[in-house]
């Protein structure tokens, strides 16, 4: 048999086996470097060209890249092929039935804190105010003295207090932002209506009706002929807002250094309905927030005319607004990040 036909039966024969290949790297392994490699059939078998006749090497020479591209076509073919037959199976497991329902995700949403001042605040701008805020490290100036607060006033006592520095505290209460707002409003412009949201801190002994850091929304109206009338209609519109029409609504005198006169409104208890139980204390009555009118000292501390100007000021806890809102017992609930109760108000 002549070397030419040695080569012949090699690409028959690689070219049968290329066919039958199933795994590429098989393939590769086992036939492309048995006839192709450094030590392959083929590469051995041309080392017989140095002993044909001069005039026959450049033909078998010829022949013999011939069949090496044939071989190489055939393994590239085949290599195609059978990748092509690897991913359309990986994708035939990996396939999506788009017509299948999706998974549910759950989504978030506010904390029910949040969503209770987010609705006073939109309940207030829809009434012409601004909505505010102001540093929750703030000034002794602005969170007492200008608050008819001097210094070793009884009052104080009222709320215990984080101090940093003898003048620098952590806010008790958000009516700072009043007192700020007061220095700088151009009352030629028109009259000054604000409310300011935020968190206020105070030494407190967490239990179910305390936190050493909650929240308030206080606001202030200040114009010329402002009555307690004004302060009432505003009070009754927003607690019936909050919490419904069949609720009513009574103010009874109180004190804050602040307002003068000073009042505390009540709302009819959410559990009796008026009747009496132990939530209310038998009374049929609960404390919602406390208000007034602006006191004089307020105004004139701030620059303000308090023979031409006057007006009143609220301030009230969306935790406790919550609490009664929803029937929650523990103030803490609120703040312990237990998705289980905080969904509840999705």
């Amino acid at each position: 048999m002549s070397l030419k036909d040695d080569l012949t039966k090699l690409r028959d024969d690689g070219l049968k086996n290329i066919k039958n290949a199933t795994d590429v790297k098989k393939m590769n392994d086992e036939i492309k470097v048995h006839l192709l490699g450094k030590k392959g059939l083929i590469t051995k078998a041309l080392r017989g060209i140095k002993d044909l006749p001069v005039e026959e090497r450049p033909k078998v020479g010829s022949y013999s890249n011939k069949i090496r591209d044939d071989i190489q076509t055939a393994l590239d073919k085949k290599q195609e092929e059978l990748e092509t037959i690897a991913l359309n199976k990986k994708l035939a497991s990996e396939k999506i039935d788009v017509t299948l329902p999706g998974d549910s995700v759950a989504k978030g949403h506010p904390h029910v804190i949040q969503s209770i001042i987010d609705e006073i605040s939109d309940m207030f701008m829809g009434m012409g105010y601004e909505v505010l805020s102001g540093p929750e490290v703030e000034e002794d100036k602005y969170n007492f003295e200008m608050m008819n607060l001097p210094k070793n006033h009884p009052a104080r006592d009222m709320q215990d207090t984080f101090y940093i520095t003898k003048d620098i505290l952590m806010r008790t209460q958000t009516s700072p932002m009043q007192a700020r707002t007061l220095e700088k409003h151009d009352f030629s412009k028109g009259p000054l209506k604000m409310i300011s949201p935020g968190v206020v801190y105070r030494r407190d002994t967490d239990d179910p009706t305390h936190s050493h850091q909650f929240h308030q929304v206080e606001g202030i109206v200040i114009d010329k002929h402002i009555t307690m009338a004004d302060l009432k209609g505003t009070l009754e519109y927003l607690l019936h807002q909050l919490f419904g029409d069949k609720y009513d609504i009574r103010l009874r005198p109180s004190y804050f250094p602040f307002t003068e006169p000073s009042v505390e409104a009540d709302v009819t208890c959410f559990k009796c309905n008026g009747k009496g139980c132990e939530v209310c204390k038998h009374t049929g009555w609960i404390e919602v927030l406390g208000a007034g009118m602006v006191h004089p000292n307020v105004l004139k501390m701030a620059g303000v005319d308090a023979e031409s100007y006057g007006g009143f000021a609220f301030g009230l806890g969306p935790d406790r607004f919550a609490m009664l809102k929803y029937g929650v017992d523990d103030i803490r609930d609120f703040y312990l990040n237990d998705v289980r109760f905080l969904s509840q108000f999705n």
